[in-house]
């Protein structure tokens, strides 16, 4: 599964963001180190949300959705 992160740079490192899991952040040292964190980062985030829907009796499911042409 793909997800879209943005990462910004500073004097202090790196942070990243994943704006399609609103919450779901991490940061590094260097651009490797917080790209690795985001994705142990991305694990767990859905790990919980999985867990989240299955306890309300909600069915979690894939879906590959095309991107448009445009």
């Amino acid at each position: 599964m793909k997800h879209k992160v943005a990462l910004y740079g500073s004097e202090e490192g790196y942070s990243v963001s994943v704006p399609g899991l609103p919450g779901c952040w991490s940061q590094g040292s260097t651009e490797a180190e917080a790209l690795a964190n985001i994705e142990e980062a991305i694990r767990g985030y859905l790990a919980v949300r999985d867990e989240l829907v299955s306890s309300e009796g909600g069915d979690v499911r894939e879906m590959d959705v095309a991107a448009q042409p445009w």
